[in-house]
């Protein structure tokens, strides 16, 4: 499956490959931007910690023959339950910016949440790619500002509208400000006083106001997830902004759990948080998500190469997905319960390339 059919490996064959590639051609400053976290990283740190202390227990004898790595996701048919999170400054990383992860996600057959602070913009990309996407919205303006993105974002055809609601306040991102580094969006970021402000009492004026799927981006606890229910969103987006807001929080996946049940029947699940195998994709399903965001990874394959290896980064992943459901014993996510994990010791020192430990090995730096 990782030999094209004149034999010949492909440039990327494993997951690692796409971090070694990129560390060599971003810059310092978007590396740093790519990978740090908030003061201390305890929280960055924890999002790997918490998928490396779940273990599988696998089931034999089944017929696995046939498996189906696809699931649905905003009445969508994807490839793989995945979602290309969105970043913001994607300009920082290649030229054409959030045209990239978009015609990605359409080349490979899942979805791309566009970042309100990534370049071309909303219309740009649409105009683009004509692929179902989500549009993700940091709130920078009153009422009428907010309205206006939801507006064009239904003109253009979104198939869904993401808030970010845990950025009340930036993170300090010390990788950053100890180079005294801005990413070209937040160089323009103003008006972050409408994020103070924005409530649920403007979650339900919008949720009466326009029909599109809403999605909350940010949310730790049951009880957000239940407001959110309350609320009538339609997918409930687990995140701590990869480690980059609050400090000391949990582990992303540990929120997981709580998240679903309060969700119950009423609104999907989506998580994001230090994912960057495939298997780690496997636990989030066998927990009850439906979808996972997947963020530092795209960053390091756009960096790595652009368009074409977010679409060998899927495949990657598509593989990995695969041998381990069939190793599990199953042929479909609904299959998976958490039967068939398990709590274990981590066995690596969290950091967010501890997925990848091969990187660490003397042979890996030869050319």
């Amino acid at each position: 499956m990782s030999i094209d059919s004149t034999g010949d490996f492909h440039e990327f064959e494993a997951l690692h490959e796409f971090a070694k590639t990129a560390k060599q051609k971003l810059s310092v400053n978007t590396w740093d931007y790519l990978m740090g976290g908030a003061d201390t990283e305890t929280t960055l740190k924890r999002n790997r910690q918490a998928l490396d202390m779940i273990g599988f227990r696998p089931r034999v004898l089944n017929d696995v023959e046939d498996i189906n790595c696809g699931a649905q996701f905003l009445g969508q048919d994807l490839r793989l339950p995945v979602v290309l999170a969105p970043i913001g400054s994607l300009q920082d990383f290649v030229e054409t910016g959030a045209l990239e992860p978009t015609l990605a996600a359409a080349d490979f057959g899942c979805l791309h949440m566009l970042s309100s602070r990534s370049d071309p913009g909303l219309e740009a990309v649409a105009d683009a790619v004509d692929y179902p996407k989500i549009f993700q919205l940091y709130v920078r303006g009153d009422t009428d500002w907010v309205d206006d993105h939801i507006s064009r974002a239904i003109d253009k055809g979104y198939i869904g509208f993401a808030f970010t609601v845990d950025l009340d306040y930036y993170g300090r991102r010390e990788r950053d400000l100890a180079k005294r580094y801005r990413t070209t969006s937040r160089q323009t970021a103003s008006a972050i006083e409408w994020q103070y402000r924005f409530s649920w009492k403007d979650i339900e004026r919008i949720r009466s106001k326009f029909d599109i799927p809403l999605i909350l981006k940010g949310i730790a606890t049951a009880e957000d997830a239940q407001m959110a229910v309350e609320h009538g969103i339609d997918v409930i987006y687990a995140s701590n902004h990869g480690g980059r807001q609050l400090d000391h929080g949990r582990g992303g996946i540990d929120t997981l759990p709580e998240i679903v049940d309060a969700a119950g029947d009423n609104a999907d699940v989506m998580i994001d948080g230090g994912f960057m195998r495939g298997g780690d994709i496997v636990k989030a399903m066998a927990l009850g998500a439906d979808a996972v965001g997947l963020g530092r990874l795209q960053g390091l394959a756009l960096g790595a190469g652009g368009r074409a290896a977010v679409v060998r980064m899927l495949e990657i992943l598509e593989i990995e997905i695969r041998i381990c459901m069939g190793l599990l014993g199953v042929t479909s996510y609904d299959e998976l319960t958490v039967d068939h994990l398990h709590q274990v010791p981590a066995v690596e020192l969290p950091h967010p390339l501890s997925a990848f430990p091969l990187l660490y090995e003397d042979y890996l730096n030869e050319e």
